[in-house]
């Protein structure tokens, strides 16, 4: 696999930058991640920085429902067309963030680990065979879900708020180029223990299908990020404390804590 470009967000003496990762740190950039930029030839030390979430959406649509194997799994029919909804945008959370459940409530919380495509260019109404023209990149999600608000009116399946509360949209902490997503596997590891593990190329549609049906119904900006689903082996966070990394080799690893 050829080596993808890693950009990244991060806040350094009060102050919001981005650039890519490189063996000895951050090269820094000045101008717009999805425009026009350039190296400013000044590096800075991971340590040095506070990562923040790589991009700034405008949206986030998390797709539900497409894997073959987990569909097979729930016993679902496999959808004619993308399934998904929207998560707010103030449920970003920066890469290592502390995320706790609300006060309010005590039911289970679970882990999906996701692969995250990220727009480059505005984009409507465009073929499949068109999108990898507007996608910049991909990225690593934890779309964190409090089930027991998904169903507990019988009347209203409660997927906004459920996948919406404050911190329930992790994701980072870079955004890798130049990868072929259908090569990709996404793993979860929960508390130390690997809890998902699968292929990306099991998806029901393809990243260039999503972006492209996706498009012919709402336009898609630059940092527009699309949470193209999870698979088997999704589990609720039992602990006080647990720590969840959705690791994608090719993109890195995204860490974050969850409290109880």
């Amino acid at each position: 696999m050829a080596t993808a470009t890693k950009w990244l967000r991060f806040r350094h003496a009060g102050t919001t930058g981005f650039g890519t990762l490189t063996s000895s740190g951050i090269s820094l950039h000045e101008g717009e991640m999805f425009g026009r930029n350039a190296s400013t030839g000044k590096t800075l030390a991971l340590s040095e920085v506070e990562l923040l979430a790589p991009c700034v959406p405008s949206k986030i649509v998390a797709l539900w429902n497409n894997f073959h194997a987990l569909a097979a799994k729930l016993n679902q029919p496999e959808p004619p067309e993308p399934l998904y909804l929207l998560k707010a945008t103030t449920s970003i959370a920066a890469p290592g963030a502390v995320i706790r459940r609300p006060s309010y409530y005590d039911g289970k919380t679970t882990y999906e680990g996701e692969l995250g495509i990220v727009i480059g260019r505005t984009c409507a109404r465009v073929s499949a065979a068109e999108a990898d023209g507007f996608i910049f990149g991909y990225t690593c999600v934890n779309d964190i879900t409090a089930n027991d608000i998904l169903t507990r009116d019988p009347t209203f399946p409660q997927w906004a708020r459920a996948k919406g509360i404050d911190d329930s949209g992790p994701f980072g902490p870079v955004i890798a180029t130049g990868l072929d997503p259908a090569k990709l596997t996404v793993r979860t590891i929960l508390n130390g223990a690997e809890r998902q593990n699968y292929p990306i190329s099991d998806m029901i549609f393809s990243a260039q299908e999503l972006v492209s049906r996706i498009s012919h119904d709402m336009t898609l900006l630059p940092g527009d990020l699309i949470a193209v689903g999870t698979s088997v082996g999704v589990g609720v966070m039992k602990e006080p404390v647990n720590s969840v990394t959705v690791a994608i080799d090719g993109i890195g690893e995204l860490t974050n804590e969850f409290r109880l």
